[in-house]
C-alpha cells in the first residue's frame, strides 16, 4: 500500500519554514500540545484528514500525530494544497496524498488511498471523506468512532445524511462551535478574502462596488472587511433577516439580477449552487470581477460562463479573464474555487488557532467517548476551554461572578 504521494519530496525545508513561522503565532493549540504531549492520548488511533494542506493545518497534523495518532491526510481543495507543506509533513512522519492542481480524478483518487488502510477518527473539510466511506468504504463503518466536520458546507451535507437516516456515525459540528464560527468565518473569511482579491488583482477596492452574495458569518465578515476599504456592499439574499440585518448594518441589498449590473466585485459565499448565473453574466460592466469564497466550485456557473465566451487568456495566476461573444471581459479568480486559498494564504495563523484547537479536542472527544451515530454539537466545556485559552495566552482576565450574583441569576425573584 501507498504511504504517501506529493508532487516533489525535496521541497520539504521550505514548508518547514512555513511551518515554523505558523506555529510561532498558534499559542492555543501549542498550550494543548504541552497538556498532552506526555500522555499521548490518541496512541492506536488511526486519523483521516482530508483538509486543506498548508502550513496552519500543517501545525494541527503535527500536533495529532505528537499526541500518539498515526495521520493520514488528503488535501480538500486541487488549488489550497501547498507542495512545500506536504513535502514538509511527509518527513516528519504525516501519510499526505496530495498536490497542488490535481484533477477532479486525481482528488478523489487521494480520498481513497487515505483511506484504504482503514480509519478510527475521521476531521472532514467538506463532507466529501464522510460521504466516500458512506458510498464506497462501507466496511470501514464498523471501526470508525466517529469525527469532526469544520465547514458550514460540510456540516449541512451531514445534516442531510443524519435527516437521511444514513449517517451511520457520531460527527462533531466544530464549524458550529462558538469559538470556530464567530473568528474563523467572521474575521478569518472576511480578511482572506481580501487578501486574496488584493494580491491576485492588484486593483483598488475603494470606490467599487463589492456585490456579497449571501450575508451568513462568512458573507458579513467580507461584506464587513469590504466596505471597511471604502466600497459600496451590495448583498444579496434570500433570507429576510438576513437581509435586514444587512440592510441595518447599512449595506445595499437587492437581487442578484439587480446587483449584477452594479457591481465590480462579485464574491459568493452562500454554500449553494449556480448562484452567479448567465442571466446574470450577460449584464455585467466589462472588466466585472467573480470570486467563490463557498466551500466547492459551483457557486458561479463556469459552464455558463464558458457558453457566453469566445476564449479564456491568463494574464495573472490565478486569474482567467473569460473574453465574451460581445467583446466584454469578465475575471475569473482562482478557477471558481475558494478563491482565499487558491488564490491566497487562507485565514490569518491566529484565527486557525482557535479553529484548529477545536478540531483537537473534538477528536480527542470522538476517540475517547463512545457517542450515537448522528450529528452533535462540541461539547460546551470544550468551546470554552477554547476561548479561555486564548485569552490566557494574551495575558488577558475574565471577571467572576460573585455567589450573590450566582443566586439572583438562577432565580426567579428580583431580590
Amino acid at each position: 500500500m501507498t504511504t504517501s504521494r506529493i508532487a516533489d519530496p525535496s521541497l520539504a525545508p521550505s514548508g518547514a519554514n512555513k511551518i515554523r513561522w505558523a506555529w510561532q503565532y498558534m499559542p492555543v493549540l501549542s498550550l494543548l500540545a504541552k497538556k498532552y504531549r506526555d500522555e499521548k492520548p490518541l496512541v492506536g488511533c488511526r486519523l483521516v484528514a482530508c483538509l486543506h494542506l498548508e502550513a496552519k493545518t500543517a501545525c494541527l497534523l503535527r500536533t495529532l500525530k505528537e499526541l500518539g495518532a498515526e495521520v493520514v491526510a488528503a488535501g480538500s481543495n486541487p488549488l489550497s494544497t501547498q507542495d512545500d507543506v506536504c513535502a514538509a509533513l511527509v518527513e516528519e512522519g504525516v501519510h499526505v496524498f496530495s498536490r497542488r492542481g490535481m484533477t477532479s480524478e486525481e482528488y478523489f483518487d487521494s480520498l481513497r488511498d487515505a483511506l484504504r488502510g482503514g480509519a478510527d477518527v475521521l476531521i472532514d473539510d467538506g463532507c466529501d471523506l464522510v460521504a466516500m466511506v458512506h458510498e464506497e468504504f462501507p466496511e470501514l463503518i464498523p471501526r470508525i468512532r466517529g469525527g469532526c466536520e469544520e465547514t458550514t458546507t460540510g456540516v449541512k451535507r451531514l445534516r442531510a445524511l443524519d435527516r437521511e437516516g444514513r449517517l451511520q456515525f457520531p460527527m462533531i459540528a466544530v464549524n458550529d462551535a462558538y469559538s470556530k464560527y464567530l473568528f474563523d468565518n467572521r474575521y478569518g473569511t472576511g480578511q482572506s478574502v481580501l487578501d486574496a482579491l488584493l494580491r491576485t488583482t492588484n486593483l483598488l477596492i475603494a470606490g467599487r462596488t463589492v456585490v456579497v452574495a449571501g450575508y451568513g458569518w462568512c458573507g458579513k465578515g467580507v461584506a464587513t472587511r469590504a466596505r471597511g476599504m471604502g466600497a459600496t456592499v451590495v448583498v444579496v439574499e434570500v433570507d429576510p433577516h438576513r437581509a435586514l440585518e444587512a440592510l441595518m448594518d447599512g449595506h445595499h441589498v437587492a437581487p442578484m439580477m439587480e446587483a449584477a449590473r452594479l457591481g465590480d466585485v462579485f464574491v459568493t459565499v452562500t454554500g449553494n449552487t449556480r448562484v452567479i448565473r448567465g442571466e446574470h453574466m450577460a449584464v455585467m460592466k466589462d472588466g466585472a470581477i467573480l470570486a467563490n469564497a463557498g466551500h466547492f466550485d459551483v457557486e458561479i456557473s463556469i459552464p455558463d460562463l464558458e457558453g457566453l465566451s469566445e476564449r479564456w487568456e491568463s494574464f495573472r495566476p490565478n486569474v482567467r479573464t473569460y473574453v465574451l461573444k460581445d467583446g466584454r471581459h469578465l475575471h475569473l479568480l482562482g478557477e471558481g474555487r475558494l478563491v482565499n486559498l487558491a488564490a491566497g494564504d487562507g485565514h490569518p495563523v491566529e484565527i486557525m488557532d482557535l479553529s484548529f484547537a477545536v478540531q483537537l479536542l473534538s477528536a480527542l472527544y470522538i476517540w475517547t467517548t463512545r457517542l450515537a451515530p448522528g450529528v452533535s454539537n462540541v461539547p460546551e466545556e470544550l468551546d470554552l476551554q477554547v476561548g479561555r485559552l486564548k485569552l490566557e495566552s494574551l495575558g488577558i482576565a475574565l471577571d467572576e461572578l460573585t455567589e450573590e450574583q450566582r443566586l439572583y441569576l438562577d432565580s426567579w425573584k428580583e431580590d
